[in-house]
């Protein structure tokens, strides 16, 4: 099963739409996490349309019509694996020990917030995953989204995928 995760899309506050290789990676996934922080309705609706299954979240950037057609947190097993998404896991300082704390039956969570890709197994065995953001880099060298495969009852190749830089208008 291959999955494509991402977050921060900001759109189109910081981009006017998706780069065309996430584009091309929703369309080959099985499954699309998106890990909060859509900005507009608009992006979770095309997002539908073109996903084979979208799990989604919303996240602090999100109003009252994203909140009120995601949730704040999602559970889904895949495969025989168990996922959750939140948009924001707090600090990196004591994420691995709050993770372990807050999903104590869960096998991968996905979360974004920091726009920095993040990918870290916990000492309770919970795999985390930022994918950082495909349209704000912020202070990263590039924006990246992350694909996975689900294989066997378990995760797992999981690639970092980094874009090239927009050319300034």
């Amino acid at each position: 099963m291959r999955l494509l995760l991402i977050a921060d899309t900001h759109l189109p506050k910081r981009a006017k739409a998706l780069p065309d290789e996430v584009w091309d990676a929703v369309a080959a996934a099985d499954v699309v996490f998106h890990a909060g922080d859509w900005v507009d309705l608009a992006s979770l609706e095309e997002l539908e349309a073109r996903s084979a299954r979208l799990v989604g979240v919303f996240g602090n950037n999100d109003g009252p019509e994203l909140r009120a057609r995601l949730p704040e947190v999602a559970r889904v097993e895949l495969g025989g694996v168990r996922f959750a998404m939140i948009h924001e896991t707090g600090a990196a300082e004591g994420r691995e020990a709050r993770c372990d704390r807050w999903f104590p039956e869960t096998d991968v969570l996905v979360f974004g917030h920091s726009h920095i890709p993040w990918d870290s197994v916990t000492p309770g065995g919970l795999r985390l995953l930022n994918p950082g953001s495909p349209t704000d880099r912020r202070r990263q060298p590039h924006c990246t989204y992350m694909t996975a495969e689900v294989v066997d009852g378990r995760l797992g190749a999981v690639e970092l995928h980094r874009l090239p830089r927009r050319k300034a208008s």
